[in-house]
């Protein structure tokens, strides 16, 4: 069996406190805390959809055009086919996360790698890379992501794909940034001295370092990708076999004046997860920065 080391007992206490310090900080930002809150009762609505409405929410289960409380277990009301309004927040919660969360992982490797290649070597390489980011930089957003949905054809990993390729140039000159100000320090000179490989260093030295900036800006992304992949829905751009609230939104928008409903809860869903998020991240910078906060104060 193996043993517990005397020097290993030290960094797992430090670990331990550490976690709870930042439990701590981040705690004392109260809107933080709403903000977790209301994210996690989407992660769960997202988790337990299949159990709260078994049947598929494409599926006519009531007349159309029932209000909101007109009926028991129609809540929210139906849409103008006679389907669960209801339903279609639930499973489209698990498009909006699956999306933000999966297209922010995309655009952090990718930028994630060219900024630590362009940080830590700098030169020549490195003007080639910024230049290449900037490039994207100069394309809106929402309009490029356009183009490559229309290219690649609406679904779900298409629009992944498009909204990881749109986002990740922030996060590229933020961790070439960080690159920047820390390969001059003395822990990553006495790394070169000591002979290790330059991957080495900067997965195993100078990446752990800029974490804390990137999970900040990683939780504004999400917010982002669901805001972007809501807004290609409504367009029509989104995934056809799969509910989303961009698509129900979408889908209500002629009957606005006659079913309000159709509209309305699913653009508070959008507004209350992306706000959340927001407020989580403000949480985490609070939390991850204790002295900028304090500043900030």
């Amino acid at each position: 069996m193996a043993t517990t080391t005397a020097s290993e007992k030290p960094q797992r206490s430090a670990r331990a406190q550490a976690f709870a310090d930042f439990c701590k900080r981040f705690a004392r930002n109260k809107g933080a805390v709403v903000g977790l809150v209301i994210l996690l009762a989407v992660v769960l609505l997202a988790l337990i959809a299949p159990l709260l409405y078994p049947a598929s929410p494409w599926q006519m289960v009531q007349r159309p055009f029932l209000p909101p409380m007109a009926t028991e277990g129609f809540w929210f009301g139906t849409d103008t086919l006679g389907r669960d309004i209801g339903a279609g927040l639930a499973y489209g919660a698990r498009i909006s996360l699956i999306v933000g969360i999966v297209s922010t992982v995309v655009a952090l490797t990718i930028g994630v790698t060219i900024g630590a290649l362009a940080g830590y070597y700098g030169g020549y390489l490195d003007d080639a890379l910024m230049r290449f980011t900037e490039f994207f930089q100069t394309i809106p957003n929402f309009a490029l992501a356009i183009v490559l949905v229309a290219i690649f054809q609406p679904s779900t990993t298409s629009v992944i794909i498009a909204i990881g390729i749109v986002s990740w140039p922030p996060v590229a000159r933020l961790v070439r940034g960080e690159f920047l100000s820390l390969r001059s320090r003395e822990f990553v000179q006495a790394s070169i001295v000591l002979g290790q490989s330059n991957g080495h260093i900067i997965t195993r030295q100078i990446l752990p370092n800029t974490l804390s900036p990137v999970i900040v800006m990683a939780s504004l992304m999400i917010a982002q990708a669901i805001l972007l992949e809501s807004s290609l829905s409504f367009l029509g751009l989104g995934d056809p076999n799969t509910m989303s609230w961009g698509y129900m939104i979408g889908a209500a928008r002629t009957v606005i004046r006659q079913a309000w409903w159709m509209s309305f809860f699913p653009g508070v869903a959008i507004l209350l997860t992306v706000l959340a998020l927001n407020l989580v991240g403000e949480g985490l910078n609070d939390a991850l920065n204790p002295r900028l906060a304090r500043k900030g104060r």
